[in-house]
């Protein structure tokens, strides 16, 4: 399989299914400091990142959102002081989808 971070996103249109347990582990192998998280239901890629100061966090939360807007596919991004938590799901699916890791993946660039 090629590396999830030279992956293209693929648009996703609705109604399509969220990947099963075995298809999420599959791609979960690629992101172990990434945590597959439930909330509402619905399941998602979450990750914190700890910096030394809010503007460290900040910029770092600009940077995420910039590769977002590149590849029209935002995450949800909390800003706190010296953390930012990104989490990837699809809205349009209510759930993961290979794009959300792909997104992870390529957000190694940014560290």
């Amino acid at each position: 399989m090629m590396a999830l971070d030279e992956m293209k996103r693929e648009p996703c249109r609705g109604g399509i299914p969220t990947p099963t347990d075995a298809e999420i582990e599959k791609f979960y192998r690629h992101l172990q400091l990434w945590s597959v998280v439930e909330r509402d239901g619905i399941k998602r890629l979450e990750r914190s990142f700890e910096f030394k100061d809010f503007v460290g966090a900040l910029a770092f939360a600009s940077k995420v959102g910039e590769l977002a807007k590149r590849e029209w596919h935002p995450p949800d991004i909390l800003t706190e002081w010296g953390r930012v938590t990104v989490t990837w799901c699809t809205h349009k699916i209510k759930g993961l989808n290979k794009n959300d890791f792909i997104m992870a993946a390529k957000m190694g660039i940014l560290l």
